[in-house]
């Protein structure tokens, strides 16, 4: 119920309400509405960083994931040192970290890094065997990265 010349929203005014969003394209925001990133046409916000860095950020987070989970397989399993396969796991893991940080404002040195990183962790298969292995899948992981992101990037 409305008071004091208050207007009583309706089932008529819900559906024009319903309609004039449906007639909003997809994506497509009010005035005053702008997503968490946007600060208006051209500023750039946190949000819109280029595809390649995002993509490379999320491989080596990702890879510095498996990194960690490799120290106590190297200790329980192949009998590696604790000093050895701890020091190690613990800086192929902050050199991870490090240039995935870095790859919102110095992509080029996560690049030469990050690649220079990939062959180290295939090389960690030196202590855990099973790195060989994942340490390919990610140097592919970081291959497609690179390219998706560059493609997305160019045509943008």
């Amino acid at each position: 119920m409305a008071r004091n010349g208050e207007h009583d929203p309706g089932p008529a005014d819900q559906a024009l309400s319903e309609q004039a969003l449906s007639e909003q394209g997809p994506g497509e925001q009010g005035p005053g509405e702008q997503g968490p990133g946007e600060q208006g046409p051209g500023r750039r916000g946190r949000g819109d960083a280029p595809v390649t860095k995002r993509l490379l950020a999320t491989v080596l987070i990702m890879e510095t994931v498996v990194i960690w989970l490799a120290i106590p397989v190297a200790l329980a399993v192949e009998h590696a040192s604790p000093r050895r396969a701890g020091v190690a796991g613990v800086v192929l893991a902050v050199v991870a970290v490090v240039l995935a940080v870095a790859a919102r404002r110095r992509l080029r040195w996560t690049i030469v890094g990050g690649s220079v990183l990939q062959a180290l962790v295939i090389a960690a298969g030196v202590i855990v065997p099973v790195m060989y292995f994942l340490g390919a899948i990610f140097a592919a992981f970081w291959v497609i990265g690179l390219r998706m992101g560059r493609r997305f990037d160019v045509a943008s």
